[in-house]
């Protein structure tokens, strides 16, 4: 008679032999938690948006790798809102993106996307889902402006947070710089009429005004116009003593190379966030892009030796330096992870209510200092960085940082 141990393995026998595997013990699987990554990565800044996703798929690679989050396995949603069509981001695919996020189950938040105009097709529906974003370049003030809730706070709570500081300060603060500092008279402002633009060149052309500088024109772009070359006619007649530009770099490389085929060479020019990437350089390159002015919403990290170790490790994995953005995206989702360890620590179900609540709460040490949110979801800690193209011909044309000559902090209105 056979035992029951004998039973079993005869019944475990004939089940290989026949094919099929008996199922092991259970044993208790990790939560996977997603996040959503939204970049621009098809179009005219396309290298911008690689940079910033590899910097959040590292924070996750090493939150898995470190079991920062215990119970909890992080998988990177990665999606493209850039197409072929708009040639740069595309508000249209913004959209669908955000429904994709919000569909999925699994996703606790974003991080993205790059750009404002991407960032208002998107929030809206992030906030019917209370799915927090974290943007790490996006700094039109209107997606986080109290007066502007009805859009963009359509659920009650804020979901959209930066790890960046706003074109309120980043416009004006250069407006600053052109006055106090490079003694610009007279200026004539473009900008590519995308939301972004179009908020940074009205922050700085107000500040600019405000300081006593002369508006000689303010002219909007068609991103897909061949060339500007009558607008540069015309602004070359008025002999502005600075140009600005407000945009991205898709109309930005054609406003760089005929800025310089066309005015005189002695013309201040500058812009801000947008015209830093590395398609200033492969695409508009030298001598046109020599000497442009350009800002960016969070304080200079690259060259900190605290990030010494977190540049050496994305060069090493990326084959590629990373640039500030790539930071403030690697640190919007350093925020992230801290909100759902928190939230995992309290004992509480990981839900996007919850995490939306403690990314509001956040107090998180990451290389660009201490990341905290005021009510609006805006960054406490508002600093203005400025840049001024000069060729290193020691580097690679498309490394920023190398390219983009750190000047300091702008002067603060």
């Amino acid at each position: 008679m056979l035992t029951r141990r004998s039973r079993l393995m005869a019944a475990s026998a004939l089940a290989v032999a026949a094919g099929f595997v008996m199922a092991q013990p259970a044993r208790a699987a990790d939560q996977v938690v997603k996040i959503g990554i939204d970049a621009s990565l098809t179009g005219g800044d396309a290298n911008e948006a690689e940079l910033v996703k590899n910097g959040s798929l590292l924070a996750i690679e090493e939150a898995n790798e470190g079991k920062v989050v215990k119970g909890v396995k992080f998988e990177a949603y990665v999606l493209d809102d850039g197409t072929a069509t708009a040639g740069q981001y595309d508000p249209a695919q913004a959209a669908v993106n955000a429904r994709k996020f919000v569909s999925d189950k699994a996703v606790m938040g974003e991080v993205g996307p790059e750009m404002s105009g991407a960032a208002k097709a998107m929030i809206p529906i992030a906030s019917w889902a209370n799915l927090a974003m974290i943007t790490e370049s996006a700094t039109n003030p209107a997606m986080t402006d109290p007066s502007q809730a009805a859009q963009f706070r359509p659920n009650g709570k804020p979901v959209f947070f930066r790890t960046v500081a706003t074109d309120a300060y980043q416009g004006p603060n250069l407006a600053n710089y052109f006055a106090d500092t490079l003694k610009v008279k007279t200026l004539y402002v473009l900008d590519d009429s995308g939301a972004y633009g179009e908020g940074i060149s009205k922050a700085f052309e107000d500040e600019a005004v405000k300081k006593g500088i002369k508006l000689l024109g303010h002219d909007k772009l068609d991103p897909k116009a061949a060339d500007y070359t009558a607008v540069f006619t015309k602004i070359k007649s008025l002999n502005p003593d600075a140009l600005f530009y407000g945009g991205v770099l898709q109309a930005g490389v054609k406003v760089v190379k005929e800025a310089y085929d066309i005015l005189p060479h002695t013309i201040i020019k500058g812009g801000g966030d947008g015209i830093i990437g590395a398609e200033m350089f492969t695409a508009a390159g030298y001598p046109a892009a020599e000497g442009w002015y350009g800002t960016q919403a969070s304080p200079h990290v690259t060259e900190d030796t605290a990030a010494k170790d977190f540049i050496a490790k994305y060069k090493a994995k990326f084959n590629k330096a990373p640039d500030d953005y790539t930071i403030t995206a690697y640190d919007g989702t350093l925020v992230l992870i801290d909100a759902v360890k928190r939230v995992k620590e309290s004992g509480k179900p990981i839900t996007r209510d919850a995490v939306r609540d403690a990314v509001a709460d956040a107090k998180v040490k990451t290389l660009q200092g201490t990341v905290a949110f005021d009510e609006n979801g805006d960054i406490q800690d508002k600093v203005i960085s400025i840049f001024q193209a000069h060729e290193n011909k020691g580097s690679p044309l498309d490394d920023v940082d190398a390219q983009f000559k750190y000047i300091g902090v702008a002067p603060q209105s």
